[in-house]
């Protein structure tokens, strides 16, 4: 009983002990009522509270300063336009700022200047449009026709604004007069250890196909684009310039034309530019291709020439031939006229087989037919070959000029669909072949006596200096011409035709079109006077 009594009491004495220790503690809830009902009896201690406050001072002022130190940064930082517009609001508080900031950090400050001109971005480099010294000549030569080729070369070639090789495959004669007209020599290097075994060429296409490549390990500066051709192509470097200009040379480019044979085209490739009408290459291009070029010619041994054997590197590389119809192969034997006369709508850029082919012009040489060629190039190179097509309505006559070289005069009235088709004075490269073994259209020859065309050649052009305008004549080519006994006016009568042109530089920045032709009034009866310019509004070759 006493144990169980003793008991009794610690308990007792344990609950009041309890009781002492929860009494003081209020507990609350969330929303602040006490779960405990009755008043605290031991209040927050002062210091605690004192020590609460300073710490949310010292925060909202270090927070404060934070944001100001931020704000002003990012006012520095505002773009020329803003800073000009504060600096014009409080002139004297922009001044302040700055000299306090100065005085009061002065080798940040340079270290700011030096740090600012060094992420100062570059200014990109001015774009400039290519020019003739951006471009290198790669020219195949053969040792035994050099004395004669080198004239093709002379005619176009300037060696005070122009770059460019001559690859010889042996020794040749090169006298005083040919090192201030034509380009540096150099000798092709040995090609024995490639294989080449097509039994109807020549292994001298391998050399040849390697001129870009040997051309590029000269390491000339400020190259853009390597143009290839042979001795005896000749280019208007002008046109050829218009041409490139349209593309990037810093992207991969594969530039020229196809044979005028389409059995050439069937035989050799449709998506191969021909060595001899010239092609471009960008100078990417060329160090891709001579990365690999000497490893492609090992796997093709059995192709023909060297632009086969280019166009199969090409295709290993990915890169598909950009047609332009100004390079000319002129895979045709006999009289160029034809094609001349009819030249497409685009610039003129390069001639070729100019051995095989007869003299441009009648009755002088190859060499003087094509000097005489460049004294309308060099006045208005744009508009050279280009065909316009207008009609004497009075005298039901059709006239066809091909500025710089001839102008046709037909009776009656043909439609501009037929005239800028090229009439056939050639042969296909392939003799037996008849008129659809070509790649483009062409029209007959006419055997009416009365359609046959009275043909005039140039034979002067000079320029008007107070109108600024070209004024090229005209002779009558004089070949018989058979009786006609339709009974309307005859052209026979006609002795020149002077044709009046502006220079237009600019013709082929815009979309291509044949320029109009307008025949004036003249008092004159033996000569025709014709005028020669862009397409008035609403003007078009109306029958």
């Amino acid at each position: 009983m006493q144990n169980k009594s003793k008991f009794l009491r610690m308990k007792e004495s344990k609950k009041d002990s309890e009781k002492e220790v929860w009494d003081p503690i209020q507990m609350r809830s969330s929303s602040g009522n006490p779960l405990v009902h009755g008043s605290s009896s031991r209040p927050i201690p002062k210091l605690m509270v004192w020590l609460i406050l300073f710490v949310s001072v010292i925060y909202v002022i270090y927070t404060l300063k934070l944001l100001a130190s931020s704000a002003e940064d990012s006012y520095d930082d505002i773009p020329f336009t803003s800073s000009l517009h504060r600096s014009l609001l409080n002139p004297n508080r922009t001044a302040e700022m700055t000299k306090e900031k100065a005085s009061l950090h002065p080798h940040r400050d340079a270290r700011e200047k030096q740090v600012g001109l060094l992420r100062m971005p570059k200014a990109p480099p001015r774009w400039r449009p290519t020019e003739i010294h951006d471009v290198v000549f790669g020219i195949a030569a053969s040792s035994k026709l050099w004395q004669k080729r080198k004239e093709y070369i002379k005619i176009w070639y300037k060696p005070d604004r122009m770059r460019g090789v001559v690859w010889l495959d042996n020794r040749v004669k090169y006298s005083a007069e040919d090192n201030r007209t034509l380009p540096p020599v150099r000798f092709s290097s040995d090609t024995s250890k490639f294989h080449y075994t097509n039994s109807q060429g020549h292994r001298s296409a391998i050399r040849i196909s390697r001129i870009v490549t040997e051309t590029l390990s000269m390491n000339m500066d400020n190259v853009r684009w390597f143009v290839m051709g042979d001795d005896d192509t000749v280019f208007i470097t002008e046109n050829l310039i218009r041409v490139l200009r349209k593309y990037d040379h810093t992207q991969y480019y594969y530039i020229g034309s196809l044979s005028e044979s389409h059995i050439q085209n069937i035989f050799f490739s449709y998506s191969m530019a021909y060595g001899g009408g010239g092609f471009a290459i960008s100078y990417p291009l060329a160090k891709a291709l001579s990365k690999m070029q000497d490893r492609c010619i090992q796997r093709y041994p059995g192709l023909y020439g060297s632009d086969d054997r280019m166009q199969a590197c090409m295709a290993e590389l990915g890169v598909p031939l950009t047609k332009e119809l100004g390079f000319h192969q002129y895979d045709v034997y006999g009289n160029l006229f034809g094609l001349l006369a009819a030249h497409p709508v685009t610039p003129l850029v390069s001639l070729h087989h100019l051995d095989v082919v007869e003299p441009i012009y009648p009755n002088v040489t190859r060499v003087q037919a094509l000097n005489h060629l460049m004294l309308p190039a060099k006045l208005d190179s744009a508009g050279i070959m280009q065909q316009s097509i207008c009609y004497d309505k009075t005298r039901s006559w059709t006239i066809s000029v091909s500025w710089g070289f001839a102008i046709q005069v037909f009776r009656g009235i043909f439609s501009p669909r037929e005239i800028e088709m090229p009439s056939r004075t050639f042969l296909n490269w392939y003799k037996r072949a008849d008129y659809t073994a070509y790649s483009f259209n062409t029209r007959p020859v006419s055997r009416n006596p009365c359609q046959k065309p009275f043909v005039f050649y140039m034979s002067s052009v000079g320029m008007h200096s107070k109108l600024n305008t070209t004024v090229s004549k005209y002779d009558r080519h004089r070949v018989p011409h058979p009786p006609c006994r339709w009974k309307m006016a005859d052209p026979n009568n006609l002795q020149m035709v002077i044709v009046y042109k502006k220079p237009d530089p600019n013709l082929w920045n815009r979309s291509p079109r044949r320029n109009c032709c307008r025949v004036m009034k003249t008092k004159e009866p033996r000569t025709m006077e014709v005028d020669v310019g862009v397409c008035k509004e609403g003007e078009f070759s109306e029958i």
